[in-house]
């Protein structure tokens, strides 16, 4: 694994901590609800107390302590010289206002992050929170779908079976129909009763008939009797002494596996090659799935190639690739992938005219001279749910309420950190909206111990051996080498773990499709 220093983190978290502190530095909208600010030069807007509560009765004592360390949590440590705990008119190269948009500066203070868990708490909650927009396709209407194109959508109702099964007694074997005990007559001609054909004569007492598996019982039969276990002779057919026959036996009784109305599945399962058989045998033709949510994805950056190799300073996309896959596995329904320049008109037009349920931003959010999510979340007076999340990599992602019934997931542009958004925040948003169970806890030793951040949960790259999570090398916030060949992410606690301590293991959709890892 990566070595880091447990106690102050690695280089790129440091700067992540500054650049999430100087985005609430100069971030002047609120994180509650329908609190943005506003860009009145009203003088109670210049006072963070008039409209903020948390700021309420802290004059005298930030007056008091200028100039020291802040004792916020988020920043204990810090000391004067820290970039992040100067005023942004002092960093080098950056001036006042540089990424802020109209409205008052507040003091300087690095507000903790969203805790981990909370954050994904808050995620799952939101579609919830949210009142019904009728501009929504989720709006609670099923779609009713073929059960060819069901698959991999979750059912909007109760899937109850619509006849018995099997709806009539069967054959569970190739051999001869009996009519009580033997030994038994077999007809002059050569008869058998076969799969799909109408219902036999009934079948005498004494009698034999060969039949075929799958095939209707005729009445009167009262055991089937395999063929390697009988011998046809003269015109009779007897039974091996070592495999005696015994009432019902190798006959599948109507209605053995259920009966018409019984439960076969709840509302909200997730539609399998197997479901789709099952609802077949059923007697359905078509079922009712909920709508999948719709996500557009904008690729932000100059930087980035579409394709060849990196060059001048440009590298290649690899967010663009990997994640439609992932939220179509994850039970979206992604609309497309744009490209965007670092540009704020055009994410700004971009987010305000999606047509989707949920944008979905790679980069731009934490407060660089071209990280435009922010203000574009001003000028659309969104609602920010979470802004940052103590979790390494991937501290400086977002969650924000555009509309009723519509969000914004701001994804760092890191790949590693990208995916650890994607599992802090789309995945539990995206399952609400689609109406999918949580997964239940995975929770497995680990094999070797894992450094952690002082303050931060650690999201690891980890492969199952013998029911133990081994972690990854190449688990840095830019790469992934780690994650490519991993089965989940472990949840790793601040401070770190210890080898054998049960972590949580956050699944990945495909890991069960990779023959494991090479050393």
């Amino acid at each position: 694994m990566t070595n880091r220093d447990p106690r102050g983190g690695d280089a790129l978290d440091r700067e992540v901590d500054e650049a999430l502190a100087l985005a609430k530095d100069q971030g002047p909208y609120a994180r509650r609800p329908g609190a943005w600010p506003q860009t009145s030069q009203d003088p109670a807007s210049q006072d963070p107390a008039a409209h903020d509560p948390a700021w309420q009765g802290r004059a005298s004592q930030d007056s008091a302590s200028q100039g020291q360390v802040s004792q916020d949590p988020a920043s204990q440590g810090r000391t004067a010289q820290d970039p992040a705990s100067r005023d942004p008119a002092q960093r080098p190269g950056r001036s006042p206002g540089a990424s802020g948009g109209p409205g008052p500066r507040r003091p300087d203070r690095h507000r903790p992050a969203t805790p981990w868990p909370d954050a994904r708490a808050i995620a799952a909650r939101a579609p919830r929170n949210s009142r019904p927009s009728p501009t929504s396709t989720l709006n609670g209407t099923p779609v009713v779908r073929p059960l060819p194109e069901a698959l991999g959508h979750v059912l909007a109702a109760p899937l109850t079976a619509l006849t018995d099964l099997p709806s009539f007694d069967t054959s569970a074997m190739d051999g001869w129909a009996l009519a009580g005990p033997g030994p038994w007559r077999l007809p002059a001609a050569d008869q058998s009763v076969l799969a799909g054909h109408a219902e036999a004569d009934p079948l005498p007492d004494g009698h034999a008939i060969r039949i075929a598996t799958g095939a209707r019982v005729p009445p009167g039969a009262t055991a089937v009797l395999r063929t390697e276990h009988g011998a046809a002779t003269g015109g009779w057919l007897y039974a091996a002494p070592a495999h005696p026959v015994s009432p019902g036996q190798d006959i599948r009784p109507r209605g053995q596996e259920c009966r018409s109305g019984d439960l076969l599945l709840p509302a909200g399962a997730v539609v399998t090659p197997v479901i789709l058989g099952l609802a077949a045998a059923a007697g359905y033709d078509e079922l009712p799935t909920v709508a999948r949510p719709r996500v557009e994805i904008l690729v932000l950056g100059d930087e980035l190639l579409r394709q060849g190799l990196p060059h001048d300073g440009r590298i290649r996309d690899a967010l663009g690739p990997m994640l439609a896959p992932w939220l179509r596995a994850l039970g979206a329904e992604p609309l497309a992938t744009r490209r965007l320049a670092d540009d704020a008109e055009a994410l700004y037009a971009a987010v305000a005219e999606s047509p989707a349920d949920v944008v979905l931003t790679t980069g731009g959010t934490a407060a660089g001279p071209v990280d435009h999510v922010h203000p574009t979340l001003r000028r659309l007076d969104a609602e920010l749910l979470v802004d940052g999340v103590a979790v390494r990599p991937g501290h400086p992602m977002l969650l924000a309420r555009l509309a009723p019934h519509k969000h914004l997931v701001g994804l760092p542009g890191n790949p590693l950190a990208a995916i650890s958004g994607l599992l802090t925040l789309a995945e539990p948003l995206l399952r609400t909206l689609t109406g999918r169970p949580a997964p239940a806890p995975c929770p497995a030793p680990l094999a070797a111990a894992v450094h952690g951040h002082p303050r931060d949960t650690r999201l690891v790259p980890v492969v199952f051996r013998e029911d133990e999570a081994f972690p990854l090398r190449f688990n840095g916030p830019a790469m992934l080498r780690g994650v490519a060949v991993a089965d989940g992410l472990a949840v790793v606690p601040p401070g770190g773990a210890e080898r054998g301590t049960e972590v949580e293991v956050l699944d990945l959709p495909w890991a069960t499709a990779w023959p494991g890892p090479q050393e």
